[in-house]
Formats: structure tokens, C-alpha cells, sequence
């Protein structure tokens, strides 16, 4: 019989919450994780993946040790990005519903910080918050953390690799005293270094059941492409994808930015978000997505962090990823609470070497996805610029006289007729040879 929440010692309070959010059944992670943080005073390094339940593995046991007599700050939970501190503040509020007595702040970036600072004058248990952020609020002396007992780093491997001055910065101002917990999903050397470095002699090692957990249900492919049709083949694997969620990941905001601008062109229901965009536009994105009123987000790395959708279907890494880490996070984001997903590669014939060490490192298989070929190519090329006319809304300004002389024209040809002839000027202002029959004209008989 599977363990139940009670079995790791959560209390009643806590319990009432998460059977009204419907979850009943702790994921491995918990239940190895929870007990631990409850029960014991090492500090703990987590080796887990993303969509494994880590937020409930620190959240549920910290909402629970935090001591609501007394009015400090004794847990900070650090999150490289504002969508996923975000996201673990309202997982932390939906667990607390039942628990009133316990304040949590959300302390992160992009938004006004004024009311983030007259929000911690108020009693404040839990703080969750970016490095950046909270920095700029210490500076102002807005926040106290003498009596920290606790730090959470979450997705560890990402903070310690774009915003390590940072993280530095903050474990050097709170106290030695207080017990870390770092879950990350690789254990790259700055992981290791940060552990030596900041963390106690005796700590306890925990990692889910990666082989199974971290890649479960994710079919990990590559395609290989020269760089003159590297877009055309996206575009066909867009197009068989209609109606389905996916995120493409590009290494820098300047290929995001235009990479998006063609998928708006082909009319792909697509958004991008990256650093550089304010944060209301990418939550704006972020909501759209989420909804379902676009399908497709083109990413990169650092700003995709903290995107829980379970219903993406599918990966496309439109740049091989500089590291293991950015693959795993990026690979991560589809096959989520138990459902299946495709992560596909687009590579240059100089990269596939690369996919080997990739498979080495992260134990994992790639299988080659067949690329569409020049035919296919150019029907998809077709099928879009059909939907771009599709798409085009009706010029209001055009005059009636004008539109009525247009509309003689094409008065007695129907819409079959029309619409052969609007393909005949599409091949031939397109040179798309593959579109037309190599079926062999009918001649006449002598």
C-alpha cells in the first residue's frame, strides 16, 4: 500500500490542504525528502528532476517547522527566475490554506518593490525570492534575516551558474547557524564547490529514481539539417504538431526574437519570452500559454524556468544547449506528472558528434528523427502560405468601386477554378517543382 502524507509526518492542517488540491499520493521525492527535513538536522542536497514535486518535498515540511509565535523570518527560499519563485509562492499559499497562522512573502523581481517592502513590515515567516531582488532589498535594509533558520536553494545547478555573485552574496549576510536544503537537477562542479563551500560537513544525499523519474516518458530525437532549411524543417514539424503545446529553445534573445517573428509570419499561434521583455509582457505570455491561447513559446534557458505546464507535448531544442544542465531543465519541461513527451534536437552535421557525450552523461538514448524531405517541404511551404491568406483579415479601407471591378474579374470562375488558379501563380512565383504531378500530359492521337 502506497504511504500517505500522515505516514512522513505532515500535520492535519496540512493534510486538509492537499486533498483539496486533490493530491493524496507523495511522489518518491517526498517521500524520501520530507521525513528528513522533519525529523533531522543535517543539511540536505536533493538530486531530483523537474516535474518530480519539489516544491511539496521543502514546502510542506518548512510550512510546518516555522514557529508562528514568533514574528521573524525563518525560511528563504531562493529561485533563479521570477516565474518560478512565483510559482513556489502560490504552491506554498494553496498548502497553507488550512494553516492561517503561517505569512509568506514573495520577494521577486520584476514588479514594483515598493509593496514588497511594506508587505515584510508585517509579520513574515517564509520569504520566497530571486537573488537579484532580495539583494536590492537588504541593501535597503527592508529585510531582516538574523534569525534565519533556514535556506532553500531550488534548481540550485541554474543559480549557481547564471547568478552565483549573487547567491554568494546572500549566504554571506544570513547566518552560519541556519540548515540548508539544495535540490538541483545535475551535480555539476559549481554544485559540488557551493556544497563544500557553504554547506556542514554531514549532509544527507537524497535522489529520487532518476533513471525512471527524470526521463520517464520523454522520447529524446535529432534531426539533422543543413543550415539553408534548418527553419522549412521546424515549420513541417510545426505543422504536424497542429493543436499541440510545445516550447523551442534558442541559446540567445536575438535568435528567439526572430525565430518568433517568423512563426508569427506563417501565422503559428507563438510567443517568445527572454530577459530582455518586461516582466508584465511575459507574464501576459506566460498566461496566454497557459490558457491555450497560443501554442507555442519560444524560450531561452534562463526565462523558461518556472513554466509548469502539464500539458506540453513536446521540446524542440532549435540550438544544441552549452551544457548537460540546460538539456535536462529544457527536456524537463515536457512529459510532466506522468504524461508522454518528445524532445527533438535540430543539428548541424558538425554537431551530432556532440550527441553521444550527451548520452553518455545523462544516461539517456537519442533516436534519430526522420527528416521530412524536399516534397514534403515544400507542400508544408505551400499549406502555409494558404493559411497566411486564410489569416489575412479583409482591408476595410479598399473602395467599393475598386472591389466591385476586382469581383467582375473573377465573376464567372468558381471557387475549385479559383482556387487552381491562385495555386498555378503560387508555383510558379514560388519555383515549388515538387507540388507539380510528374504525372505525364495526355496526347492526342495521330
Amino acid at each position: 500500500m502506497p504511504k500517505q502524507f500522515s505516514d512522513l509526518g505532515i500535520n492535519a492542517s496540512l493534510q486538509k490542504s492537499l486533498i483539496g488540491l486533490q493530491i493524496t499520493v507523495p511522489t518518491d521525492i517526498q517521500e524520501k525528502t520530507i521525513p528528513v527535513v522533519l525529523n533531522q538536522n543535517e543539511d540536505v542536497v536533493v538530486l531530483a528532476k523537474t516535474g518530480t514535486g519539489k516544491t511539496a518535498a521543502f514546502g510542506l515540511p518548512l510550512l510546518q517547522l516555522v514557529d508562528t509565535n514568533l514574528a521573524d523570518v525563518q525560511a528563504l527560499i531562493l529561485a533563479p527566475t521570477r516565474e518560478l519563485g512565483q510559482q513556489i509562492y502560490n504552491n506554498l499559499e494553496a498548502f497553507a490554506t488550512d494553516s492561517p497562522t503561517v505569512s509568506i512573502a514573495s520577494v521577486c523581481g520584476g514588479i514594483p518593490i515598493k509593496p514588497q517592502i511594506e508587505r515584510l513590515k508585517t509579520t513574515t515567516h517564509i520569504v520566497v525570492a530571486t537573488p537579484g531582488r532580495l539583494l536590492d532589498v537588504m541593501k535597503r535594509g527592508a529585510i531582516q534575516l538574523k534569525n534565519l533558520k533556514y535556506l532553500v536553494l531550488d534548481e540550485a545547478d541554474e543559480m549557481v551558474s547564471a547568478l552565483k555573485d549573487e547567491v554568494d552574496a546572500i549566504i554571506k549576510e544570513i547566518p552560519k547557524t541556519r540548515r540548508t536544503l539544495l535540490f538541483t537537477a545535475t551535480m555539476p562542479g559549481a554544485i559540488k564547490q557551493l556544497v563544500q563551500n557553504y554547506m556542514s560537513k554531514h549532509v544527507v544525499h537524497i535522489e529520487a529514481d532518476m533513471a525512471t523519474v527524470g526521463h520517464q516518458g520523454i522520447a529524446h530525437h535529432y534531426v539533422v539539417v543543413e543550415p539553408i532549411e534548418k527553419l522549412d524543417v521546424l515549420l513541417h514539424f510545426l505543422n504536424s504538431k497542429g493543436g499541440e503545446r510545445g516550447i523551442i529553445f534558442c541559446k540567445t534573445k536575438a535568435a528567439v526574437n526572430k525565430l518568433a517573428k517568423n512563426l508569427a509570419i506563417n501565422k503559428f499561434a507563438s510567443g517568445a519570452i527572454h530577459g530582455s521583455l518586461t516582466q508584465g509582457i511575459r507574464d501576459r505570455i506566460m498566461e496566454q500559454f497557459r490558457a491555450g491561447y497560443i501554442d507555442i513559446l519560444v524560450a531561452t534557458d534562463l526565462a523558461a524556468r518556472g513554466i509548469d505546464v502539464k500539458e506540453v507535448s513536446y521540446v524542440v531544442n532549435y540550438h544544441l544547449p552549452d551544457t548537460y544542465e540546460a538539456y535536462v531543465h529544457r527536456s524537463g519541461r515536457t512529459a510532466r506528472a506522468g504524461a508522454k513527451g518528445l524532445s527533438l534536437t535540430i543539428l548541424q552535421e558538425e554537431e551530432v558528434a556532440d550527441i553521444a557525450e550527451f548520452e553518455n552523461e545523462l544516461g539517456i538514448v537519442f533516436k534519430p528523427f526522420i527528416k521530412a524531405d524536399a516534397q514534403s517541404i515544400e507542400e508544408n511551404n505551400g499549406l502555409l502560405w494558404a493559411k497566411k491568406i486564410f489569416k489575412t483579415k479583409p482591408n476595410r479601407e479598399v473602395s467599393e468601386d475598386f472591389k466591385a471591378k476586382i469581383k467582375t474579374i473573377f465573376h464567372h470562375v468558381t471557387k475549385d477554378e479559383l482556387v487552381d488558379k491562385i495555386l498555378a501563380h503560387y508555383l510558379s512565383e514560388s519555383g515549388a517543382a515538387n507540388l507539380i504531378s510528374e504525372t505525364p500530359k495526355k496526347t492526342k492521337k495521330k
